[in-house]
């Protein structure tokens, strides 16, 4: 009995003692801070979950600073006199306005003395490696979700957990969603398939998910052994617009890469554009260390790099010509685009084939859920886009198209344009299938056309189709495989015909077949490898000329076809050596044949490569190796944290590329010419060292962040004076092999929450090319180096929005840079008795520096859930200051005189006004 009562005593004794624990204490400074960033470092700092409605705290500003003092402090001072209110309950805070929450019941609710509700018991949902159970969906916070085998007692050691993260209202993949570990540094974010697997220790853990566009959540799992966990998350539906590029609110710190950013669909719609559609690359090219060489051009250059060395991916399928309508809108569909990513410096292993940069686009895979769409109408363009559920929960489409009816516009142009047509089109079609746990399908193809005629006979027209199908299959928790065959196709054609005698076709396609197998298998939570092999198959028909029709006269000329393949080997891995050490390193083995049939002209050594100087031609039989070229490319990466909200970075990668675009302008253009190596044209070659600084401020609601770099270019392809680039059967005796050196730093302050929120960039870059060898013919401006033609070192861009309310915003941008280099003629003489013109060293000039501002009013309809259609307006300006922007200068003969002018794309302000409608 004494023993009973010491047992007693001795509880009561630890109550009191726990009782009486001084609660934790907290310092916090808050300046004007806004709800958002209020609740951030609080959750930061305490562990506390906070829920609340933003709406209902739009108007708020809390201003406090208090040292040391508990979280109920904290709170009372911070709505002290306000009509907001919270509730504690365990680990979680509940804010509201207007109405308390009630933490306790009103007395006699049973029959007894009123106090605190009974604990209540948790529902548990329980989860064995049995294939035949249903892996669970985690939808709610309050559930403890038991992973694996349950055992009587928790073994000690890990067990890893693994599943998808999905959109509760469409099933569709988030893509970067991190998921962390509460109270540890265990993390990771999701792939491009929503998947994820972490290695945890065995026993009770809280996760913490957060998602780009996503409601943040969190998840209690008692883990027993390896098992799998789906998460659903809800869409974050906030008065104010939050722009971000990071699904993480501290990714562009923790994260390992440099020189990598990533837009949602939502932030890009909010940059005006011209006539209203909202467009990817224009975005794109609001971002530090992208540019482009001028107006009416979807081509971008990334840190001193020519337009054909971005790899341009959407959905892993190649797009030649990313342009529509000479160049004004780009060839992604707003509603059918999902994630973009743009890779400047640490470009994945798994990527390779191009210098300078990687663009990666990716479609939403479709409802899953329900049948929905949404609709648009412009001034020159329209779209439609419906998804939905072929098998419920299991297999879903998305369907997506575009066209144009821009005539009446080309009417309004001065009469010698006033018979131009234009038009364009392009559909996605996506299909996605989940077969069983472990095996899912991915069907995604894209086709485009467009076609134009200014004012003569000559007739333009180029198209992309591509079509891929995917295969990922687990292997298990820890490791995972990526299967991808597809087939890529461009082409463009030029053509007459009023004059039958002269009519005439030409065109040019290129195809490539690819296949790819990328695994990752993660380690641990501190090691992930990636590794894999991939081959594209190219052939290429550089030109063929044409009568057309059977009254021509023309002689046919017909450039033989290419054929080439390219292979590739790859292995990456990241390794977190302590919490703020991260190492990245890979290695990728490119493997390049030249194949045949081809005929190879060969030109005596030491001397230029002209037709005076050929010794000797081979011709080579169907797939015979012609030629090979390979070698190694490095991606190195290294991170360390400064603190909580700081890091520096620093990189190194080496890339490879065997196919060159030959262009006589700046810009892509639809006549433009591929090329692949050959023993007479060797491949791009190109190395990059960068360093970069990062930090956060005011709750990780401002990311600054400063990037340097410095870039060496081999066998970079110029053009010999009055080169001829179009059906040439010995285009190597017209172009020049070019060494180049790139370096600039790239400023970027962003802003991702409140009322204003945007970004501010600047970009110093130069690009500087030489051709020095004398034995390639002609040397270039004596052998100097000379500014490359899309050399523009001051770069500048602001993208502002401002929510005046729930449903009115505005958005402002701006645009500043340095004009592109010319060749001016700088004298005229007369020789033989005509006048004739001396030109400077090769660019020498420069056009005019651009500027532009634009203005973008969004109008929303009410924001009523039970609705079956939503509407908004979207009015602007394009060009609101009506600057006539130097496009190009270009010199004509009149009359025996030399006359020089410039193009104006845009000379005028250009109102748009679209409507969209989801349903």
């Amino acid at each position: 009995m004494k023993k009973c009562y010491l047992v007693f005593f001795l509880l009561i004794l630890i109550k009191v003692a726990f009782a009486q624990q001084p609660p934790k204490t907290f310092s916090v400074n808050f300046h004007g801070a806004n709800i958002e960033q209020f609740v951030a470092e609080l959750e930061l700092k305490s562990g506390y979950h906070f829920y609340y409605n933003p709406v209902q705290f739009d108007s708020l500003k809390i201003t406090l600073e208090v040292v040391n003092v508990p979280l109920q402090t904290i709170l009372d001072r911070s709505f002290r006199n306000t009509n907001f209110h919270y509730a504690i309950v365990e680990q979680q805070v509940f804010l509201t306005k207007g109405r308390e929450i009630q933490t306790t019941l009103a007395a006699g609710f049973f029959k007894g003395k009123a106090g605190d509700v009974p604990h209540e018991t948790i529902p548990i949902t329980d989860y064995t490696n049995d294939q035949d159970k249903k892996i669970p969906e985690a939808t709610t916070e309050n559930k403890l979700y038991e992973i694996g085998i349950k055992t009587n007692e928790i073994k000690s050691g890990t067990a890893t957990l693994a599943g998808y993260v999905k959109d509760i209202k469409s099933g569709e993949a988030v893509i970067g969603a991190s998921i962390r570990v509460v109270d540890s540094k265990i993390g990771i974010a999701t792939d491009q398939f929503g998947y994820y697997s972490l290695t945890l220790p065995r026993g009770r853990q809280t996760l913490s998910i957060r998602g780009l566009g996503m409601r943040d959540t969190r998840r209690q799992i008692m883990l027993y052994s390896n098992g799998k966990l789906n998460i659903e998350m809800q869409e974050q539906i906030t008065s104010l617009k939050e722009v971000r590029i990071s699904a993480e609110k501290v990714a562009n710190v923790r994260s390992g890469e440099l020189g990598v950013n990533r837009l949602d669909i939502k932030a890009i719609k909010q940059v005006p554009a011209v006539f209203g559609e909202a467009d990817v690359l224009r975005v794109i090219l609001t971002l530090p260390g992208v540019q482009s060489v001028g107006e009416a051009t979807t081509g971008f250059n990334v840190r001193g790099g020519a337009a054909d060395q971005n790899l341009i991916l959407l959905n892993d399928a190649t797009i030649y010509n990313p342009a529509h309508f000479f160049g004004f809108f780009s060839a992604f569909n707003p509603d059918i685009v999902k994630d973009v990513q743009l890779y400047k410096s640490s470009i994945p292993e798994k990527y390779g084939g191009r210098l300078s940069s990687v663009l990666d686009v990716t479609d939403r895979e479709g409802n899953k859920k329900k049948f929905t769409g949404s609709a648009g109408i412009g001034l020159l363009t329209s779209r439609l886009n419906i998804e939905g559920p072929i098998i419920k929960d299991k297999t879903s489409f998305i369907f997506g198209g575009r066209t144009t009816y821009s005539d009446w516009l080309l009417k309004l142009l001065p009469e010698d344009y006033k018979h131009s047509q234009a038009s364009f089109y392009d559909l996605n079609l996506d299909i996605s299938h989940q077969i069983n746990d472990r095996n899912n399908i991915y069907i995604t193809s894209y086709l485009s056309n467009d076609k134009f005629k200014l004012n003569s006979d000559t007739a333009y027209a180029y198209s992309n189709s591509n079509v891929n199908i995917k295969w990922k299959h687990n292997f298990s928790n820890k490791f995972y495989s990526v299967f991808t065959a597809g087939n890529d196709h461009y082409q463009y054609n030029t053509s007459s015909s009023d004059n039958p005698v002269n009519a005439y076709k030409l065109g040019f396609d290129i195809n490539q077949t690819n296949f790819k197998a990328d695994f990752t298998y993660y380690v641990n939570p501190k090691n992930t490898i990636d590794f894999g092999l991939g081959s594209i198959l190219y052939k290429l028909n550089p030109g063929d000329f044409e009568p057309n029709g059977s009254k021509s006269l023309v002689v046919p000329n017909v450039v033989p076809a290419e054929r080439a393949l390219e292979s590739a080997l790859y292995l990456g891995d990241k390794y977190d050596i302590t919490p703020d050490l991260l190492v990245s390193f890979g290695l990728r083995y490119s493997l390049y044949n030249y194949l045949g049939p081809q005929t190879v002209n060969y030109y005596a050594p030491n001397l230029p490569r002209e037709s005076v100087n050929l010794i000797d031609s081979t011709t080579y039989k169907k797939n015979q190796v012609i030629n090979t070229y390979h070698g190694p490319e490095i991606r190195a990466s290294v991170r360390y944290n400064l603190g909580d909200n700081s890091s520096i970075k620093a990189g190194y990668n080496t890339l490879r590329q065997y196919i060159h675009l030959l262009s006589n302008t700046t810009a892509i253009s639809p006549t433009d010419v591929w090329k692949l190596s050959d023993p007479n044209i060797k491949p791009q070659y190109g190395d990059q060292v960068s360093l970069g600084l990062y930090h956060n401020a005011k709750a990780n609601t401002i990311e600054l962040s400063v990037e340097v770099y410095y870039k060496r270019l081999k066998d970079y392809l110029d053009y010999k004076s009055g080169a001829t680039l179009v059906l040439n059967h010995h285009v190597e005796t017209d172009v020049v092999n070019t060494q180049g050196k790139a370096y600039g730093a790239e400023f970027l302050l962003r802003k991702t929450a409140g009322k204003l929120n945007g970004w501010m960039s600047y970009t110093y870059s130069r690009t500087f090319l030489k051709q020095d060898d004398p034995n390639a013919g002609d040397l270039i401006n004596k052998g100097n180096y000379y500014p490359a033609n899309f050399d523009k070192p001051h770069d500048f861009n602001f993208t502002g929005n401002y929510r005046l309310s729930h449903r009115f915003s505005f958005s402002l941008n701006a645009t500043y840079s340095t004009g592109r280099p010319i060749t001016l003629p700088i004298a005229k003489y007369n020789y033989a008795g005509a006048e004739r013109v001396y030109y400077s060293d090769r660019n020498q000039y420069r056009i005019p520096d651009y500027f532009r501002m634009d203005f973008s009013m969004n109008i929303e309809g009410n924001h009523k859930v039970h609705q079956r259609t939503h509407n908004s307006w979207t009015i602007g300006v394009y060009n609101l200051t009506g600057r006539q922007n130097a496009y190009s200068t270009y010199f004509t003969e009149q009359g025996g005189a030399i006359n020089g002018y410039q193009l104006s794309i845009f000379a005028k302000p250009i109102p748009f006004v679209n409507y969209n409608i989801r349903f």
